[in-house]
């Protein structure tokens, strides 16, 4: 079996070298050029003849370039690599955009993962791997090439189980939706540390887009709190999820989640001092906080093994 070609966009090319680093190789040469008129070119410059070739960019949103940049970069690349006679093209995106625009909340409005995923599969993609989409499920009914979504759940259980090895701990879900996740995440961390944590959940409410948490979970009191999501966006579910907690008695509220998006409004969660820590992964840099309140509040644990691991059995397949 050939060793895949890995090609890592330039608005992720850190991540893409972590990724490259786990799996025992360095990234493919290609050229990205900007013209005039805001078109864009992209060329692999390594021969991918007969090899499977794997595109790594996180689609995100910022810092230098726009979600939709990102995404047209993939595809033209996508759409060379094919040309160029790469046996499979599998992209590697650690955060997919339009994920949670899985379905139609109101008469009319587009089914915006589908389409994404039309056009990635349009391009010539054969397989793409993520991480902890928000709907499993969606986004696996979505496309007709192998998805492959890699649960971050023992990644946060192997932290935590040696940063509070010590302490009374409950899992909490900020919601009714996310309890399968917060769930997956309890079981591997009551492995890892050798003991049953218990698990609790939250009402939500969403009313005009404005989140309201019901109710006080029970057990929290004078315990260390994680409360497990797939994403920060806003902050506003976790921050109603904190402050349910913290009447309830909690000693510790420490926050988890693989996608720290950290849109305008996160700042007030990251700043709360009812919020001990917060933890989440590498597949979006926190660019949007102050630099100060990052190192201050924020760790983020790398991904790059994980993403490595799910790549090895997605190319032997």
């Amino acid at each position: 079996m050939h060793t895949p070609v890995i090609f890592g966009c330039e608005a992720s090319r850190p991540e893409a070298e972590r990724i490259a680093g786990c799996l025992g190789t360095s990234l493919a040469e290609h050229e990205e050029r900007a013209f005039e008129d805001g078109e864009r070119r992209m060329r692999p410059l390594a021969d991918t003849r007969g090899r499977d070739a794997l595109i790594i960019q996180s689609l995100h949103d910022g810092p230098s370039r726009s979600v939709h940049d990102k995404l047209c970069d993939v595809l033209l690349l996508a759409g060379a690599l094919k040309d160029s006679g790469a046996a499979r093209v599998i992209l590697i995106a650690p955060y997919l955009c339009y994920a949670r625009q899985d379905r139609r909340t109101k008469p009319g409005e587009a089914l915006s993962l589908r389409y994404i995923a039309q056009l990635i599969e349009a391009a010539g993609v054969d397989a793409i791997v993520t991480l902890d989409v928000h709907n499993p499920a969606a986004f696996e009914n979505a496309f007709r090439i192998p998805a492959v979504n890699i649960e971050c759940a023992q990644l946060f259980a192997t932290h935590f189980g040696k940063a509070l090895a010590d302490q009374d701990i409950e899992v909490i879900s900020p919601d009714i939706g996310g309890v399968k996740r917060a769930e997956q995440f309890r079981d591997a961390l009551s492995t890892t540390m050798n003991e049953d944590v218990e698990l609790g959940a939250l009402g939500k409410r969403r009313l005009d887009h404005i989140v309201s948490a019901e109710g006080i979970p029970s057990g929290v009191r004078e315990r260390t709190v994680v409360i497990f999501d797939d994403m920060i966006a806003s902050g506003s579910t976790m921050l109603r999820a904190v402050k349910a907690c913290r009447r309830g008695g909690a000693a510790y509220v420490i926050l988890a989640a693989t996608h720290g998006l950290f849109l305008p409004g996160a700042q007030k969660l990251v700043a709360s001092g009812s919020v001990d820590r917060i933890i989440v992964s590498d597949t979006i840099p926190p660019f949007r906080l102050d630099a100060g309140l990052v190192a201050e509040k924020i760790t983020i644990l790398s991904a790059s093994q994980s993403i490595a691991d799910g790549i090895r059995s997605i190319v032997a397949a």
